[in-house]
């Protein structure tokens, strides 16, 4: 299954719009990252704790919409975007979407 931030696939022709799908995931921290977070606050540099747990999250939640996508019968995913969101202090939401599509 393709998977793109473009409207439009090279090469193909979007045949039909199955609707729009999606798939997210909800992270919390750990009292361990917040320890190593916080010793990189004073030192400054990146978390890179935290960006692990992000990325793990983003691929998950890309994961998810593509299942989404492949129960309505797509070919590829269009448009796709991210959204982050505080679900609670010390988790997040991250939400994959996009319009799935059959292309010919």
């Amino acid at each position: 299954m393709q998977i793109t931030t473009r409207e439009i696939i090279e090469g193909k022709t979007v045949t039909e719009t199955l609707g729009i799908v999606r798939g997210n995931t909800v992270r919390a921290r750990n009292i361990g990252n917040d320890i190593f977070a916080g010793l990189k606050n004073i030192v400054g540099g990146e978390v890179s704790e935290y960006t692990k747990l992000i990325a793990h999250a983003r691929e998950e939640a890309l994961t998810r919409m593509k299942k989404d996508a492949e129960g309505l019968g797509a070919d590829a995913v269009v448009n796709v975007r991210f959204s982050t969101s505080m679900v609670m202090q010390g988790s997040a939401e991250i939400l994959a979407y996009g319009t799935a599509v059959k292309t010919g």
